[in-house]
């Protein structure tokens, strides 16, 4: 079995200032399971002020599949990231941070490292593919789900 990392990133911009899209994107809870594309549980156990594990029930195929995550929060720097500790993708890592494009404007900056077991070694090119595949899907799913939601969320309050 080998290991393979891919690596990606991606901005996405937002129509709300940069404290506002930070506290948004860190205030993890139960609610947010309806935000993303896959059928979501989560449950959250805060581990201090700064981090938190996240457990994720999704259910591919009809069949649950929970994954915890390690969050660690950086307010001073408006970022966060993501380790997860078990399934599929052990020991990935993603990096968050927002960014101030001006008083009603912030991006969100979004580095990826995903660890995939394949049966076999892949080529630089293969590698390549699969890591613009992730990165598609996941700007994707911040692009038609989490931005918009954020966006409007912020409006109503």
């Amino acid at each position: 079995m080998a290991l393979v990392s891919l690596r990606y990133q991606f901005r996405q911009p937002f129509h709300v200032p940069a404290s506002a899209a930070f506290a948004w994107c860190t205030d993890f809870g139960p609610a947010d399971g309806p935000l993303f594309s896959a059928r979501t549980v989560r449950s959250i156990r805060r581990l201090g002020e700064d981090a938190l594990v996240m457990t994720d029930t999704t259910y591919p195929e009809g069949r649950p599949r929970k994954i915890r995550r390690l969050v660690r929060i950086n307010p001073s720097e408006m970022a966060w990231t993501n380790t997860h500790l078990d399934g599929p993708f052990r020991h990935s890592q993603y990096w968050y941070r927002i960014v101030s494009d001006g008083p009603r404007s912030s991006h969100l900056e979004f580095r990826g490292l995903r660890l995939v077991s394949t049966d076999r070694r892949l080529s630089a090119s293969e590698t390549a593919r699969r890591a613009k595949e992730q990165k598609v899907h996941d700007a994707g799913e911040w692009r038609r789900r989490l931005a918009p939601a954020l966006e409007r969320d912020l409006r109503k309050s």
